[in-house]
């Protein structure tokens, strides 16, 4: 018989267990990046122009790499090429404190990216074929909050090497890192086979046209990349929009992300529920972008407000485009499991980061300038751009489920 304490722990042993990894990854991850600025300028002896140099270079190279990384694990089976990324990441980050200089960096963070993106196209994977069709979008939703959990003690951790203000430490912290990225691998190891880790897809068992030629697919994903810029206001716009635009003391910017965090980890879960097909996963992409156009209002009218109604407004703003972070990821996994080919799974996760990069690596340049340098006009068209790809993404959807219908109709032909 079940109990109240139900309604809050994944739906399944495995999804618990799978709840545990995404804590302890994001405990190690989150403590290297809590101090990794710090690392990188006073440690490696970069500059902040050099940080992003290499952050953007390594996007761009991990981009180009994702759908042959995904085609990789179709054939070597995905929680092998999770475990692997995993152990690889592991060893790389140990070598951190080693580096010095910016060429070495450039290289150890291309290297890191492309790896990075194989673990996560091995991981998506699994857990797209590891899970009933019923269950998957619920225990992702349970994975994401326990990321925010362990990303949360990954911070505190992070911040507390940070006090004692000891590059000793601060270079010490990469090899905390590699300890704890090293047991996540090493209990990825031990998660249970799916369908296609025990008989991994051959060549010529991949009969179907690739995850690329399936458009109505991209044009989702490109669609829903639009929509997950609202990370883009979360984390840069309304940040900047505070503290240049309005009288709100900066302070608030911590009461802000401490609500993220808190409304991540309480409320994905509900924001899931009942996402199991195709049109659940629009329904939700709708009401994300109800929430996101909202945001773009409220905060807008912060620029005349004074006193408690802006650091008011501002936090509902920031609430209601967490709304709209909380509702897209659910659209984006219901999306992945009902348009991806069962056969390609991995190739399918490559190419939504693929339509995601497409859908949002303008945002930070293109956000900042309309809402900063545009006022109240640059709101109503970063509003726009989000109701646009929200209308675009029902004829995409049904592209893709016939394309996904024909190939599967010529496979067994």
């Amino acid at each position: 018989m079940g109990t109240r304490l139900d309604r809050f722990l994944p739906p399944s042993p495995l999804a618990r267990r799978l709840s545990v990894q995404s804590v302890l990854f994001a405990v190690g991850d989150g403590t290297f990046l809590t101090g990794s600025a710090v690392f990188f300028t006073q440690v490696v002896g970069l500059s902040a122009a050099q940080v992003g140099i290499g952050l953007t270079v390594a996007g761009v190279v991990s981009f180009f790499f994702a759908v042959p990384l995904g085609q990789l694990a179709d054939r070597v089976g995905n929680k092998r090429m999770w475990a692997v990324g995993a152990f690889a990441s592991a060893g790389l980050f140990a070598l951190w404190p080693l580096i010095e200089g910016f060429a070495a960096y450039l290289a150890m963070m291309v290297v890191l990216e492309v790896v990075s993106t194989a673990g996560w196209s091995g991981r998506g994977a699994y857990t797209l074929d590891v899970f009933p069709r019923e269950e998957r979008v619920q225990s992702q939703a349970f994975m994401r909050a326990a990321l925010n959990i362990g990303f949360t003690l990954g911070a505190l951790i992070g911040g507390i090497a940070l006090a004692f203000d000891d590059d000793d430490i601060v270079r010490a912290v990469p090899w905390l890192t590699a300890v704890i990225l090293a047991a996540n691998a090493v209990y990825i190891t031990r998660l249970p086979a799916a369908e296609h880790d025990t008989v991994p897809a051959a060549p010529d068992q991949l009969v179907n046209p690739g995850a690329l030629r399936n458009r109505g697919f991209l044009g989702v994903m490109t669609c829903d990349g639009v929509l997950g810029t609202n990370q883009v206001l979360l984390n840069v716009v309304i940040p900047l929009w505070l503290v240049q635009e309005t009288d709100a003391p900066r302070v608030l910017l911590a009461w802000l992300f401490g609500t993220n965090t808190v409304m991540a980890v309480l409320l994905q879960v509900a924001a899931a529920r009942g996402v199991d097909s195709v049109g659940a996963s629009l329904r939700a992409s709708r009401i994300s972008a109800s929430f996101f156009v909202l945001s773009c209002a409220i905060v807008a009218v912060t620029h005349d407000t004074v006193g408690w109604l802006t650091i008011v407004l501002v936090w509902v703003g920031h609430v209601t485009v967490t709304g709209a972070e909380l509702f897209q990821s659910a659209g984006h996994w219901g999306f992945l499991s009902e348009l991806s080919d069962p056969q390609r799974r991995g190739e399918y996760q490559g190419a939504a980061h693929i339509g995601g990069t497409l859908g949002s690596v303008w945002a930070p340049a293109a956000f900042t300038y309309l809402a900063i340098e545009q006022g109240t006009l640059g709101w109503v068209v970063i509003a726009a751009t989000v109701v646009v790809a929200t209308l675009a993404m029902p004829p995409s959807a049904r592209a893709a489920e016939r394309y996904l219908a024909k190939a599967a109709a010529s496979a067994t032909a």
